[in-house]
């Protein structure tokens, strides 16, 4: 099988002498985190109040990764690489899956870790899935998807990150992917970045969430792909990271929007440990946003999904349970996840297994007429006492609260519509970080100024 990476080689640019760990100055050293515009964005700071992914592991399928990076020592487990059956941890050339690890779990370094690279989810650990790649592409034999997911389960991951893209699933791999549904893992994959509107496989398998990357004023970047399966956003310009074979690198991919998807399902894994997967894409999606004047499309967006990942509302908002699958489709032939989450109120535990068993219950006909004539005897006995209420005026509102069943309160998920969490511009920063023609992450790029895509 034949991995292809359109979202690997994203352009990093490589940070020069001045900014080597130990030999810069500390306003240099700073400099790296004030790159990280997303940090800002999302309000890390209070985020981190809440939240910093303590507790949850966090499987990258990718590159091995340097668990040596300042940024993240501590915080990478020993993890698979799936060709060789070594450690995954000890990585010095590729990278990518270094960079995917530090946007979703790095802390940083120096005094009170304020300088360097610092994750969405700091307190998260990595479990680093290697997979093979030569020059930039990898290549699998069939089943190493698989091989990737089964291992990331097995070893107690609750969210995947799968920063690649691939054509073609096999059996094994579809099936490796649907037992991670049903174990209630968190799956994500970036869309791709050749500016299409064609979704592969692996990111439209159901289950999985598909993200594409925005700029910093929130509006889609030209490069990402897109297609009916999109349901989240995220920051994926002119994005700060670590890497292996040099301190830092600097890139434009949907590869770091997954990752900072997968950061902001750390933080929500850890808040809300009873949640199922669909229970978590849930609160993402009701509360995700959308760029000034584009509060009025139909969602989801083929290019934007349901809008822009907003942590700190995700975290913090009073939004409705819901249904267990959430906006998640299920894989077929399989059930709803069992493992995670309460059932919201008013909406049914139970599934296409229930009537299954009803079927089978091997009553007969005479059996049948009898309890349909028990229950029209109860409907004749209901009928008078509702009426005898009504005589006495003692009727109470419908259930289920105001508007009775599709009134607030109502259980299941519910497509988001525009509304107050829709809010213009929160990626738009004040200062240096405003839109400028020419600038970092102006909309659309510059060419001149903006590293490579791919």
């Amino acid at each position: 099988m034949s991995f292809t990476r359109t979202l690997r080689a994203v352009g990093g640019v490589a940070v020069a002498g001045a900014l080597l760990f130990g030999s810069a100055p500390a306003a240099s050293a700073d400099q790296i985190r004030d790159d990280q515009w997303p940090l800002k964005a999302f309000d890390a700071e209070s985020v981190w109040k809440v939240s910093t992914g303590k507790g949850v592991t966090v499987a990258v399928i990718d590159d091995p990764v340097d668990s040596d990076h300042p940024d993240l020592r501590g915080n990478v487990l020993r993890g698979k690489d799936v060709e060789s059956g070594g450690p995954a941890n000890h990585e010095d050339q590729r990278d990518h899956g270094t960079a995917m690890a530090s946007i979703i779990a790095g802390h940083g370094h120096g005094a009170g870790n304020s300088e360097g690279v610092k994750g969405l989810a700091p307190g998260a650990k990595i479990l680093p899935v290697g997979i093979p790649s030569g020059d930039s592409i990898p290549d699998l034999d069939s089943g190493g998807l698989a091989d990737a997911v089964n291992y990331a389960v097995d070893n107690g991951a609750s969210v995947i990150n799968m920063s690649f893209g691939q054509s073609t699933l096999s059996a094994e791999d579809k099936q490796a992917l649907s037992n991670a549904v049903k174990k209630d893992v968190f799956l994500v994959v970036a869309t791709g970045n050749d500016g299409v509107g064609r979704l592969d496989q692996l990111t439209s398998f159901p289950g999985v969430v598909a993200v594409g990357a925005v700029d910093n004023s929130g509006r889609v970047w030209d490069e990402s792909n897109y297609g009916r399966q999109t349901m989240l956003t995220a920051p994926g310009t002119r994005i700060r990271s670590a890497a292996a074979s040099k301190p830092y690198r600097l890139a434009n991919g949907t590869s770091d929007s997954a990752a900072y998807v997968s950061g902001a399902a750390a933080l929500l894994r850890a808040k809300f440990p009873d949640l199922t997967a669909g229970q978590i894409a849930n609160r993402l999606v009701k509360t995700a946003g959308l760029p000034p004047g584009q509060a009025g499309m139909k969602l989801p967006d083929p290019h934007y999904g349901y809008g822009f990942i907003k942590p700190f509302s995700a975290l913090t908002k009073d939004i409705p349970t819901g249904s267990k699958n959430g906006p998640l489709k299920t894989p077929k032939g399989d059930s709803a996840p069992s493992a995670g989450g309460a059932t919201a109120p008013g909406a049914s535990s139970t599934g296409g297994d229930q009537a299954n068993g009803q079927k089978a219950s091997g009553l007969g006909p005479g059996a049948i007429v009898g309890i349909a004539l028990g229950v029209l005897a109860v409907a004749a006995v209901i009928v008078i006492v509702v009426v005898s209420q009504k005589k006495k005026g003692r009727n109470g509102p419908p259930p289920g609260g105001p508007g009775g069943f599709g009134g607030p309160g109502g259980a299941g998920f519910t497509p988001q519509q525009p509304g107050p969490y829709q809010q213009p511009g929160p990626y738009q920063q004040p200062g240096p970080y405003q839109q400028q023609p020419g600038g970092p992450g102006a909309y659309p790029p510059a060419p001149p100024t903006q590293p490579p895509g791919r």
